[in-house]
């Protein structure tokens, strides 16, 4: 394979199909320069905990159509093999000889490479970072993590190389926490775009179970249109039990059921571990309800396209605020609450996402759900969510996000009970009362420890020099 003199080489790794999707609406919206100069490779990585038996994103059905943007498809767990792309990282003495041979295996000669990479805090991120050590950085993020802080510090060698951050605009108006601590600049995949993408995909999608529920809703139902339940993969993350997880889902069923729906499908997520469909099929029957399990590795938005679902519902997924954004379906929560307690260490990544969607869309088991367009207006956006989710980073990261402290005491003052008081109940339940202590802001019970009263010292003196 040759290329003309000149060509700079963009390497676009993704491990999702939401991640691929993104990237070709960035390069749709020429966010990438406009081709005629680049080469575009899309590197496959499969970071699910058991990549044998979990097919990578290019199985995908309308993988064709992502793969039409790029020059060629490699697969980094082929070429790492028999390492996890989860856990491997070169040596540092070895990057070079690395570089040497993928430079070499992918034909990119002398010439420039950028690095198109999500999860930078991660490996492969890092391993590619690394390899690539004097390659432009670019970082585009996955779903709603975009909107907290970066887990761990970056080594200068790494942050001083990102250019930007791209995100979709999944909840327009609410910046990014992620990578602000590097005053890295971010910038949104235009909502048409991603629209158009999701398009593409369900264009070429084979016929989904579930299909055949719309048509047969029976006469008279006062709700038109299946139940889209979403699951996740919390009990493969650790964070749930097996059987916990698979309690919640029985619980989205019965929620379902009590709002007066009918039929449902349940879509589980492809990192999932295996599905018992039994238990799900036998509570489905007991609410009396029809359920269809639709296994296919598509997109949850090729199926809200597909089904035009009277609600969709799950516990925090980046799909319940698409859907709700793309489509206009009207949204539901269940089992946020379990998840805030339960998420474990405090700055576990999916704080942020269960903290947004908790915030934002209706409980359906305590709520219920009216039907209404999910309100992302600015008063509830900027007056509401993002100070939550800034007091929220601040404490998941208080070294990372030290930037963020004042408006974080404010936030949290203005919350609390009153002047020395704990936090109010709609509040509390987003933070831990001994990570409050601990860091010396308002709403913690009892006085600060002397390293707490220390910290917010520091932070004083800094703040008014």
């Amino acid at each position: 394979m040759t290329h003309r003199s000149g060509t700079l080489h963009q390497i676009f790794a993704a491990s999702t199909g939401y991640g691929s999707a993104t990237l070709a609406a960035a390069l749709d919206a020429g966010m990438f320069g406009p081709g005629d100069r680049e080469h575009r490779m899309l590197l496959v990585t499969n970071n699910a905990p058991n990549p044998e038996i979990t097919p990578a994103l290019d199985r995908m059905p309308g993988f064709d159509r992502i793969r039409a943007r790029f020059d060629a498809v490699v697969h980094w767990n082929e070429v790492i093999h028999p390492h996890h792309p989860a856990a491997w990282n070169p040596r540092p003495q070895d990057t070079t000889a690395w570089q040497r041979l993928l430079r070499q295996s992918w034909h990119l000669g002398d010439e420039p490479v950028e690095l198109v990479l999500e999860s930078i805090q991660a490996a492969p991120a890092l391993a590619l970072a690394a390899v690539f050590a004097d390659s432009p950085l670019h970082i585009y993020a996955d779903g709603l993590m975009s909107y907290g802080p970066t887990r761990d510090r970056l080594p200068h060698a790494v942050h001083g190389r990102i250019r930007r951050l791209l995100h979709p605009d999944v909840v327009t108006g609410l910046r990014p926490l992620l990578l602000s601590e590097y005053a890295v600049a971010a910038e949104t995949v235009p909502a048409g775009a991603m629209q158009r993408v999701f398009a593409e995909l369900e264009d070429c999608a084979p016929p989904l179970a579930g299909e055949e529920l719309t048509a047969q809703e029976p006469a008279g139902q006062d709700r038109e249109g299946p139940v889209l339940v979403l699951g996740q993969y919390l009990a493969a993350a650790g964070v749930l039990s097996a059987d916990e997880e698979r309690e919640l889902h029985v619980r989205m069923l019965h929620a379902a059921a009590r709002a007066g729906h009918r039929t449902a499908v349940f879509k589980p997520h492809p990192s999932a571990l295996p599905l018992d469909e039994e238990p799900l099929l036998l509570a489905a029957e007991a609410a009396g309800m029809r359920l269809v399990v639709c296994d296919t590795p598509v997109l949850a938005e090729t199926l809200v396209q597909r089904l035009r679902p009277a609600l969709v519902t799950g516990c925090f997924s980046t799909a319940l605020l698409t859907a709700a954004v793309h489509y206009g379906v009207p949204v539901a929560a269940v089992g946020t609450d379990l998840l805030l307690e339960r998420l474990s260490p405090y700055e576990n990544g999916n704080r942020i996402p269960v903290t947004l969607v908790r915030a934002l869309l209706p409980d359906l088991e305590r709520d219920g759900y009216d039907g209404k367009p999910l309100d992302l207006s600015p008063a509830v956006v900027n007056g509401r969510i993002a100070p939550l989710l800034t007091a929220v980073g601040h404490c998941m990261q208080p070294e990372g996000c030290a930037h963020l402290r004042e408006e974080a005491e404010h936030f949290l003052a203005a919350h609390c009970e009153g002047p020395g008081r704990p936090l109010g109940p709609e509040t509390a339940r987003y933070f831990k009362r001994r990570r409050l202590r601990a860091l010396g802001l308002p709403g913690a019970p009892g006085p600060a420890t002397p390293a707490a009263r220390l910290r917010t010292a520091v932070h004083r003196i800094r703040r008014t020099r």
